[in-house]
This record gives C-alpha cells, structure tokens and sequence, in this order.
C-alpha cells in the first residue's frame, strides 16, 4: 500500500470550456473541451503523484461517469481503490469566458449515497494493510453522508497511527476538529465559518489559527488566504508567506495543489518551512493553468525562487 492515501467522498468529472460571452437563452458553443478527474482528495493525488510521490486515491464510483472517472485517474498514473454507488458520480462545469476572462462554476450536488454505500467507504480504508503513514480527507460531502464521516476517518487513521490531514468545509469541518487532527488547511471564508465571529486582519487570522493548535482541534494549521498569501501555525512558530505577483489565469485547483505538494514534501522528509515554500509555488503554479489542470512540476521550480518566507 502507498505512504499516503487520499480519500474523497464526492468525485467528480470535471469538464471545462470556454466561450466568447455568456449570455442567457443563446446556445453558447464552446471552442475546447477538457475533461479531468475532480474532487479534493483526487487532486491532491494528481498533484503528489505528478512530484514522484507514493499515493493511493479512494473514492467511490457509480455509473458511467464513475467509469470514465476512474479512466481518467488511471491514465494520470494514479493508483485507485473505489467502492460502488447506485447513483452516478456526478459532473463539474467549469466555463471561462474569453471577453472579460471571467471563470464560471457549476457545481452539481453529486450522488446520495446509502448507509450501506457510506461505511463501504469506512471498511475499505479501515482495510488497507500495511496502512499508509498519512491519509488525507479532502472535498464535500455528498448527500446520504453523515457530518461526522471525516471525524470517523480521522478516529480510524489516530487507531492506526497514521497522520490525518483535512481539508473541506462546514459543519464536516468543525465536527471533525472536535476530535483533533493533524493538520487542517481552511481558506479565510472556511476559517471564518469555523471560528465564528469577525477576522478583519492579519492578526485575527493568525490569533484563530493559534487557538485552534492550542486547544488541540488541530497540529498544524496551514491558512492558505489568495492573494494575501498563506501562513502555518504550530505549536512552536508561525510561518508566513507573501503571495507571488504573477497574471493568475484561473484559481481552480490552487488549494489543491498548495495541500499535495505540502504532504508530499513533508512525506518525503522535509522540513515545514522547505515544504510550506514548495506548497506555496505549487498553489501559485495552479493559478498558470487553465480549468483543472491543476500545477506543472515546471512551473513550480520556476517560481519557487521567489517565495520569501517569515517566521515568528
């Protein structure tokens, strides 16, 4: 079994286009189509496996899109293990408009997945021997699940001793930190949520991440802010880093990116500063590609030079 497993509850198949303008009732015909396997936790094993890293992607699958989305898995030279579902996987829309530049996203809600199907997710991860060191839960929910599923993980993952990594959203969030995890990497809008109250500055952002290592819902909590930057807190030291200034062509899949290229890095034995700069050039390469293409190895070398950390 791989040294790090990704588990993502509600997959997708991404498909991206672009047109010249989006306008209502007109038949818009887009000029390319693209179509990349989707969901949190299987970009991140996407990424990890583009930077040589040992990654195993469990989701689950139904239909002729999950056909085509594990395909899809397989052809990027990821390594698979799903279970079935009754309904489809679901499909994604990401349309690019050419006159203003603008992104637009269509997310669809995905399968409702049975008790039955939910806990086939459980025992398949609950399954895997020799376990991995790092298992990382990453996307929404789908319907059918419970808002504990990631908590459930990361309690297999603590009896295993095994690293847990987080990064969704919500209530499935905060359930899951009431546990303790190992580390966390909410944007600003899912910090918020999970913080509750206002976090106008630099020093809130900072102040709730050090609350929530001190309280012990989370190890390491790696902030990732856009165009603001991105910091980690842990128990010992705050790093932080400036955000890169390059011409973005889109931000699908930078969150992505930055959390595969942190735990290959730190799976590989790196320290977290040389890590956290790598994940930083690795968000900002995402932002060079067009739909969910995600980051390019290249591109990362090529900006990490710039990447300027400081610590506290």
């Amino acid at each position: 079994m791989s040294d790090i497993v990704t588990i993502t509850p509600n997959p997708a198949v991404d498909v991206s286009t672009t047109v010249e303008s989006i306008v209502p009732v007109a038949k818009l015909r887009g000029t390319t189509q693209r179509r990349d396997p989707g969901g949190g936790g299987i970009n991140v094993a996407r990424v990890i496996t583009r930077l040589g890293g040992d990654v195993t992607a469990l989701y689950p699958v139904g239909g002729p899109t999950g056909l085509l989305l594990k395909q899809l898995v397989e052809s990027e030279g990821v390594a698979s293990r799903t279970w079935a579902t009754h309904d489809d996987t679901r499909e994604d829309f990401f349309v690019q408009e050419r006159a203003t530049g603008q992104p637009y996203r269509f997310i669809l809600p995905g399968p409702t997945l049975s008790e039955a199907e939910s806990q086939a997710g459980l025992a398949l991860l609950s399954g895997l021997d020799p376990f991995p060191r790092y298992v990382i839960g990453s996307g929404s929910l789908p319907r059918g699940v419970p808002t504990d599923y990631y908590a459930r993980i990361a309690k297999i993952a603590r009896a295993r001793g095994a690293q847990f990594i987080l990064d969704t959203s919500g209530p499935a969030l905060a359930a899951a930190v009431e546990g303790g995890v190992d580390l966390i990497k909410p944007s600003l809008r899912e910090m918020h949520e999970l913080v509750g109250g206002e976090l106008p500055d630099a020093v809130a952002w900072e102040a709730a991440a050090r609350t929530l290592v001190a309280t012990g819902k989370a190890r390491i909590v790696a902030l990732t802010m856009g165009h603001l930057g991105a910091l980690v807190v842990t128990s010992e030291r705050v790093l932080r880093a400036q955000p890169l200034t390059l011409v973005p062509v889109n931000a699908v899949g930078a969150g992505d990116s930055f959390l595969g290229a942190l735990i290959a890095k730190l799976a590989a034995g790196e320290p977290m500063d040389e890590a956290f700069r790598f994940a930083v050039a690795a968000g900002a390469a995402a932002l060079l590609r067009t739909g969910t293409a995600l980051c390019d190895p290249a591109d990362i070398n090529r900006l990490l030079a710039h990447v300027r950390l400081q610590t506290a």
